[in-house]
């Protein structure tokens, strides 16, 4: 029996391939795809997918990855592809499949064979919350205003506005709001003193609040509000935005990332997408490198060079950390230089390896993220 579909699952805007000949995988994807609010377009063929691969745009690509000339055909056409070369891959792969060359081949996330329901759910889900962010029609520019909100049925709430564009806004609401709901809310944009009315439609929610609403009915007068001020402030970014972007690793080692026989040529992919972040909440311990006092607190924006670490008291200075993060069956402690730091919020940190083996742990980690439990969900 197919579970119920839950809040996240109500609007299905996302397109998504499928190329898989294994019909038991296929027939578990269609299945769990429409609970992701995703619409799968199946094929069993690779030609077949190579067909739809050039004439039409997708919001992710599943792929049934074989180490075969039919696969590598296809990852080399997907990155030539004027209309999917930048849409995210997920890679169904052997379960002793190593990760790093599946992240190298180019794949922003992993399901591996034989396909286990729970967990291909959590990672879809992770991977959905990357698509919609993706899929934003307009930039978004950060803000931090105050809201008054309504929807029917409910009295005056009050939220807070975290971006907005032209089309639509994030806001963080203590309680959270009824599915596909119309939305009133009246806000002042900062610099400014009157007041922007409009009228929007819920698209999407997560557990910690945030709340995705999209504009229906926007009177002029509040248009040319937002517009204004998006105009001026559109090249701006908040401090921990920057500090995120700044979290680059530094170049790979070639010997260290060189990937398995039969990846060569998709192992490109890689590197032309650069790091791709993992969206994640993960508990864990930091330590300032020398001392043995923890402190709480919660990884976010993880990639293989690094990640924010959320906290209220940032450790102050550009001082070098270790992180501790532990999950049902790994205990990783990640070394890592501290790049700015923002009171109230947290900081961003560079990931420091002393060699190839703390490296691969981080490649570990992410797999794990792609492939298994949520680490949310796991005691730390």
């Amino acid at each position: 029996m197919v579970p119920v579909s839950t809040y996240d699952a109500f609007i299905m805007d996302l397109r998504v391939l499928l190329v898989c000949p294994d019909q038991d995988s296929a027939n578990l994807l269609t299945l769990i795809l429409p609970e992701m609010g995703m619409v799968a377009e199946p094929t069993p063929s690779i030609s077949r997918g190579l067909e739809q691969l050039d004439g039409q745009r997708f919001d992710a690509i599943i792929l049934d990855y074989r180490s075969d000339a039919s696969s590598q055909e296809f990852l080399t056409r997907w990155r030539q592809s004027s209309k999917n070369r930048d849409t995210m891959l997920i890679a169904i792969v052997d379960g002793e499949f190593n990760a790093r060359p599946a992240f190298g081949m180019g794949a922003n996330f992993v399901l591996y064979r034989p396909l286990s329901a729970e967990r291909t759910r959590v990672s879809l889900r992770a991977a959905r919350g990357l698509m919609r962010r993706e899929r934003r029609r307009a930039p978004r520019t950060p803000v931090n205003s105050l809201a008054s909100l309504a929807y029917p049925g409910a009295g005056e709430l009050s939220a807070t506005l975290t971006d907005l564009s032209d089309s639509g806004t994030s806001l963080t609401t203590a309680n959270r709001l009824p599915p596909a709901c119309k939305v009133y809310f009246e806000f002042a944009l900062p610099g400014q003193q009157q007041l922007v009315r409009l009228s929007g439609e819920v698209a999407w929610q997560d557990s910690s609040g945030r709340t995705g609403v999209r504009f229906l009915d926007v009177p002029q007068a509040s248009r040319r509000l937002m517009q204004a001020w998006l105009q001026q402030h559109s090249s701006s970014q908040t401090p921990a935005q920057a500090a995120r972007a700044s979290t680059t690793a530094p170049a790979v080692d070639q010997k260290s990332a060189r990937p398995k026989a039969g990846l060569t040529q998709a192992s490109s992919g890689g590197n032309r997408r650069g790091e791709r972040r993992l969206a994640c909440k993960i508990g864990a311990e930091v330590y300032r490198l020398g001392t043995n006092v923890p402190n709480r607190c919660t990884l976010s924006d993880i990639s293989e060079g690094g990640c924010y670490v959320e906290m209220p008291s940032p450790l102050v200075g550009q001082s070098g950390v270790e992180i501790l993060v532990r999950t049902s069956d790994m205990k990783l402690k990640i070394r890592g230089q501290v790049l700015a730091t923002h009171p109230g919020f947290g900081m961003g940190v560079r990931f420091t390896f002393r060699d190839s083996a703390e490296r691969e742990e981080i490649l570990r980690l992410l797999a794990v993220l792609s492939a298994g439990p949520s680490l949310g969900e796991i005691s730390r």
